[in-house]
C-alpha cells in the first residue's frame, strides 16, 4: 500500500493562496532515490507576477493516475467493449449481416426486458418495452426464454402472439394457430408445446415444500416455484441466488434449437437468430449460436463479463432502443 504525507486543508489553502514576489518561479524536482514521496514537494507550482498559482503533477503523479483502480477499470472496460461492441453502435453492420435472412428473436426476461429488483414479483416491464417487443413480433418470430415459470412470464409480458420458454426452456408453448403472426408460414402454424421434465414434477414439489419450510427462519429469503425448477432468492439477504433444476441435458440453448426446429428453420442458412440476455444461463444459447456460425448473441451488462456473446447492451433501456430500431427498419422496408 502506498503511503502519502498527511497535511491539513489549511496548509493547502495557504500554499496556493500566498502571493510570491513577481518574477519568482518554482518547479518540481526529482526525489532522491529511495526517499519517500512527499505530495507537497512534488507539486509543480508556477507563481506568476499576478500572484496566481498553477499546480500541476510531475511524472510520479501521472504514474499514480495510470495505476489507479478507476483508470484500470476503464481500461478493462475498453478492452472488453472492443471484443463485445455495442449492438446499438454496430446496428447497421449487424443489420447488413442479416440481409436476406429470416431474423428470429429470442429474449430473456429479468434484467433484459425488465430491471433486476429485490422482489421478483415486482419485476414488471414498462408499457414502452411491451410495445417495442410487440412491434418486433409483428415482423419476426419472437420468443421469451426465461428461468421463471412460463405462465408467470406470460403474465408479465401479456403478449399472446409470442413463444414462451419457461423454466430455463423446459416448458415451451407457442401461440395458438389463430394467434400466429403473419410471418409464420401456414405449414408451420401448428401450436408448439413441449415439456422436457414432466417426470420430475413430483420431486420438485417435494423439494419446494422442504425448502419453503427451511427458508421461513431466514429473513428476506424466499422460494419461487417455476414449475420445472425452483429459485431460492437471497437478494434481500445477500447477492447469491440458488437455483434447483432437474438433472437433464436441457437448457436455454436446447430451447433455442427446439424453437428453430419447430419454426422450420433447423439446418437452414437463411436464418439469423438474435438472442439477448443478461444471465449466466443465457450463455448456453450464446454458445449454440457461436457453434452454428449463424446469428448473434447480445449480452446485457454494464460491467465486463466472460461471455460467448458477440455484442453487448448496457441495460434494458438499450434493449428497448435496439428493438425499436429493428422494428422501425423492418417497417420502413415493407411496401
Amino acid at each position: 500500500m502506498t503511503k502519502h504525507a498527511a497535511y491539513s486543508s489549511e496548509d493547502v489553502v495557504a500554499a496556493v493562496a500566498a502571493p510570491a514576489p513577481a518574477g519568482r518561479h518554482f518547479t518540481s524536482f526529482q526525489a532522491l532515490k529511495g526517499a519517500p514521496l512527499d505530495c507537497k514537494k512534488h507539486a509543480a507550482v508556477d507563481l506568476s507576477a499576478s500572484g496566481a498559482a498553477v499546480v500541476g503533477g510531475g511524472p510520479w503523479f501521472e504514474s499514480m493516475k495510470a495505476s489507479s483502480p478507476r483508470r484500470a477499470a476503464d481500461a478493462e472496460h475498453g478492452d472488453w467493449m472492443e471484443k463485445h461492441p455495442s449492438a446499438l453502435a454496430q446496428f447497421e453492420p449487424l443489420l447488413a449481416a442479416a440481409k436476406g435472412k429470416q431474423i428470429v428473436m429470442f429474449l430473456d426476461y429479468d434484467g433484459t426486458l425488465s430491471p433486476i429488483v429485490e422482489d421478483p414479483d415486482r419485476a414488471v416491464m414498462s408499457e414502452e418495452m411491451r410495445e417495442a417487443v410487440r412491434r418486433v413480433a409483428e415482423h419476426f418470430p419472437t420468443a421469451i426464454v426465461s428461468g421463471r415459470c412460463r405462465d408467470k412470464v406470460l403474465n408479465f409480458v401479456k403478449l399472446t402472439e409470442l413463444y414462451y420458454a419457461g423454466s430455463h426452456g423446459m416448458d415451451i408453448q407457442g401461440p395458438a394457430a389463430c394467434r400466429q403472426p403473419n410471418h409464420v408460414q401456414q405449414a408451420e402454424a401448428a401450436a408448439v408445446h413441449y415439456q422436457a421434465a414432466s417426470e420430475f414434477l413430483p420431486v420438485i414439489e417435494e423439494v419446494f415444500r422442504t425448502l419453503t419450510a427451511k427458508m421461513e427462519s431466514i429473513a428476506g429469503a424466499r422460494v419461487e416455484h417455476n414449475k420445472y425448477c425452483l429459485s431460492v432468492h437471497f437478494r434481500c439477504v445477500r447477492e447469491e441466488v440458488l437455483e434447483i433444476r432437474p438433472s437433464i441435458k436441457w437448457d436455454k440453448g436446447k430451447a433455442l434449437e427446439f424453437l428453430l426446429k419447430s419454426l422450420g428453420y433447423a439446418g437452414r442458412n437463411d436464418v439469423f437468430p438474435i438472442y439477448i440476455g443478461d444471465d449466466r444461463t443465457d450463455e448456453d444459447a450464446f454458445k449454440v449460436l457461436r457453434n452454428m456460425g449463424q446469428g448473434i448473441g447480445i449480452l446485457v451488462s454494464k460491467l465486463p463479463k466472460e461471455t460467448a456473446a458477440s455484442y453487448s447492451l448496457s441495460d434494458p433501456a438499450e434493449v428497448k432502443e435496439f428493438l425499436r430500431k429493428l422494428a422501425n427498419k423492418k417497417g420502413a422496408r415493407q411496401p
